[in-house]
């Protein structure tokens, strides 16, 4: 399938809240680059079609739509699921763009094979265990200052947890902070709720707090 010109606001938002992934290049008329990433999208439209949808709009032409996404430049690509915006791409940066669209691909071919929406997916994620920690890396190798910093608080308390890293799946990294109204990470969740990141932890760990609010 071809990428999808949009002539009309009604038709974008008909496309990035379909059931496919949407991959959208916000471009311009005159910016010789947008050419080149929509060649790219074309090609990606040709291996990944069955599984996404690449759609162009004139930015200018657009330009509440735009604002809302802060497009500052063009070419900026945005990827949508479900009309949410889960990851994007500003400039000329076709290794991005490729793999980012062929991760997305992949998640969406997990999701169909699973029958499972990504709503489904996370509501299944943050359930996994009674306490669920959402980090760069894993309990083993925390990959960030603030993730390492938390495990190490939450290990003191000996209680059993489980952990996911966001680093390796885009989709769940981008979609469980709309899911949670969250937009940053390490994330911890007891049965499901979300308890917040490290700054939250450290408030209840000096009000002596940390472990009740753990166990739930």
């Amino acid at each position: 399938m071809p990428v999808l010109s949009v002539s009309k606001a009604e038709e974008y938002q008909t496309y990035i809240n379909g059931d496919k992934t949407t991959v959208a290049l916000f471009a311009a008329d005159w910016a010789e680059q947008c050419a080149q990433v929509k060649d790219v999208l074309e090609e990606l439209s040709k291996l990944l079609g069955d599984k996404l949808q690449f759609i162009s709009l004139n930015a200018e032409q657009f330009p509440e739509i735009s604002m809302k996404h802060q497009i500052e430049a063009v070419p900026t690509v945005i990827f949508f699921a479900k009309g949410s915006a889960v990851d994007r791409v500003d400039g000329v940066d076709i290794a991005a763009i490729s793999s980012k669209s062929k991760k997305l691909a992949e998640s969406a071919s997990s999701a169909a094979s699973t029958g499972q929406s990504l709503d489904d997916r996370l509501k299944a994620l943050v359930n996994k265990a009674p306490l669920m920690i959402f980090m760069k890396g894993d309990r083993n190798g925390p990959r960030c200052g603030f993730s390492k910093q938390l495990i190490a608080i939450v290990n003191d308390t000996s209680l059993p947890y489980e952990t996911f890293d966001i680093l390796s799946d885009e989709e769940v990294r981008q979609g469980l902070k709309t899911y949670s109204d969250w937009p940053t990470y390490p994330q911890v969740y007891v049965k499901g709720e979300l308890i917040g990141g490290l700054d939250i932890i450290k408030e209840l760990l000096a009000s002596k707090e940390l472990e009740a609010t753990l166990k739930g």
